[in-house]
């Protein structure tokens, strides 16, 4: 077996989650909020769709992280993002980090907006 060290170049992987708090970095973040090339910040869950387009220049595609379990989010956000040329992909919290970490990994333009577990 031929193992690689991962190198990401300017965003940070997710390193870990917990109830209620993600490690993206190496630091601590509590509740909701987006991964961005641009940086991590606070997010007011599906009624923020700003933030997410406030990025739209810098992402081909949002990995939204619904918490522990996968469900639907509103059609309206969902309609808004997409409208606006952004990919929206919806998975459980847990599988929307690693998704986001393999392909920031290969360079991807990628983003998270995550509910916490």
């Amino acid at each position: 077996m031929r193992l690689n060290e991962v190198v990401y170049t300017d965003a940070k992987p997710v390193d870990g989650y917990g109830p209620g708090f993600f490690r993206i970095g190496g630091e601590v973040y509590e509740g909701a909020l987006v991964v961005l090339p641009t940086g991590i910040a606070p997010w007011g869950g599906y009624a923020d769709p700003k933030t997410l387009l406030d990025a739209i220049g810098d992402l081909d595609v949002v990995f939204m992280g619904t918490g522990a379990e996968i469900a639907h989010i509103p059609a309206e956000l969902r309609a808004t993002l997409e409208e606006a040329g952004l990919g929206v992909e919806v998975m459980s919290s847990p599988t929307a980090c690693r998704t986001y970490n393999v392909l920031l990994s290969e360079g991807r333009r990628v983003g998270l907006a995550l509910l916490p577990v």
